[in-house]
C-alpha cells in the first residue's frame, strides 16, 4: 500500500480546521453532523479539537460496496439525527467524490429549519465531480485512486489505518 497522506498531515489539518471552524462559530449554537461510516475518525477528532461549544450527531448515507468506484442508489438513513432546529450545522463527510451524497444530505437537512448548513469533507477527489457543490472546509486535494484508511475502507476493512492510503489491485 501506499501512504499518500501520514496520520501526521492528518492531525495537523484537523488541527487548522478546528481553529478555522471556531473563528466562523464562536458565539454560535454549532452542531457537527458526521456522515457514517466513513467521516467517524474526522467527525471524533474535529470534535475533540474545537474549543467552543458544539452537538455532534451522525447521519447514515452510502451509496457505494466495496471496491466499486460506480456509485448506486443513495440510501440515507436519519433516525440519528439530532434536532437541528435553529442551529447552525456542518455536514462532515470522509470524502466528496461525485457530489451526490454531500447534496441530497444537505437539500435533506435544509428542510429540518437549521439556521445555516455548511459542509466540510476529509478529501476532495478530483476528477470525480458530477455535482457542482464547493464544501466550505476541505482536508485535502487528492488523485482520482481508490483510497483507504481514517475511516475509508474497502468492504468495511481498513478504516482503522491512522493514514489515507491507495489500495492497489492485487
Amino acid at each position: 500500500m501506499e501512504i499518500l497522506i501520514t496520520q501526521q498531515q492528518i492531525q495537523s489539518r484537523v488541527a487548522e480546521l478546528a481553529r478555522q471552524i471556531e473563528a466562523d462559530y464562536t458565539g454560535r449554537p454549532l452542531s457537527l453532523i458526521g456522515v457514517m461510516t466513513g467521516s467517524l475518525m474526522l467527525l471524533a477528532d474535529l470534535a475533540r479539537s474545537i474549543q467552543i461549544p458544539s452537538r455532534v450527531g451522525v447521519i447514515q448515507a452510502g451509496s457505494y460496496r466495496g471496491a466499486t468506484t460506480v456509485s448506486g442508489t443513495l440510501l440515507i438513513n436519519d433516525s440519528f439525527l439530532p434536532d437541528v432546529a435553529g442551529r447552525d450545522v456542518i455536514i462532515l463527510d470522509d470524502i466528496l467524490d461525485t457530489g451526490h451524497t454531500l447534496s441530497s444530505l444537505r437539500d435533506l437537512i435544509s428542510k429540518l429549519g437549521p439556521n445555516s448548513i455548511t459542509t466540510g469533507v476529509l478529501l476532495r477527489k478530483i476528477g470525480r465531480q458530477i455535482i457542482p457543490i464547493e464544501p466550505d472546509y476541505t482536508g485535502f486535494e487528492i488523485p482520482n485512486r481508490f483510497v483507504i484508511g481514517y475511516g475509508l475502507d474497502y468492504n468495511d476493512d481498513y478504516r482503522h489505518l491512522p493514514h489515507i492510503g491507495v489500495l492497489h489491485e492485487s
